[in-house]
């Protein structure tokens, strides 16, 4: 690759992440007071986490998983085979008066402004706001994968709550394995 290939690839990389970041800027403006928890990661990502409520971080001032659970989500995508730092992160529900509407408006917006490959809602809340900015006629059970618009959605069941309980977190890694990258795992 010659250094005017490079200098291209980065700058279309720049104009793709200004894409998204103004229309991540558009989806708050949906649902007004979601931007009380800023959403973290890449903008051009291939797995979006989404969380349902806020959690201890998000509730004293973090990014979307800015606690422990983001930690340890990274380090899962990494065991699955992702890249590290390939992954976007917003919370659903980062203002409980958010009318649904416009909740999951705001949800789909920032899931097709990023772009991702895989959707994996964190939690029952999570996985309620994904299958409707989705219009999945059914739930999203958790392990169980579904394709819609071309992109896969998997649930678990609490990965925050996982934490600290061995059973629960080795459920919940057996229904992230369903997240895992297409193809052999480098």
């Amino acid at each position: 690759m010659t250094r005017d290939d490079a200098s291209g690839e980065e700058h279309i990389r720049a104009l793709f992440e200004a894409k998204a970041r103004a229309e991540l800027t558009h989806a708050d403006t949906l649902a007004p007071g979601s931007d009380l928890i800023a959403w973290s990661g890449a903008l051009l990502a291939s797995v979006a986490l989404v969380k349902g409520m806020p959690g201890p971080a998000e509730a004293s001032g973090g990014a979307a998983l800015s606690g422990p659970d983001g930690a340890a989500v990274a380090k899962a995508l990494v065991a699955l085979g992702w890249p590290a730092g390939s992954w976007f992160a917003t919370v659903s529900r980062p203002e409980p008066t958010i009318a649904s509407e416009k909740r999951v408006a705001r949800l789909r917006l920032q899931i097709e402004a990023v772009d991702a490959l895989v959707v994996i809602a964190l939690d029952g809340v999570a996985a309620q706001d994904v299958a409707a900015a989705f219009d999945l006629t059914g739930e999203l059970a958790p392990g169980q994968p579904v394709v819609a618009f071309g992109r896969r959605l998997v649930a678990v069941d609490g990965f925050e709550e996982s934490l600290g309980h061995e059973v629960r977190k080795r459920r919940v890694w057996r229904q992230m394995q369903a997240a895992a990258p297409p193809g052999p795992v480098l």
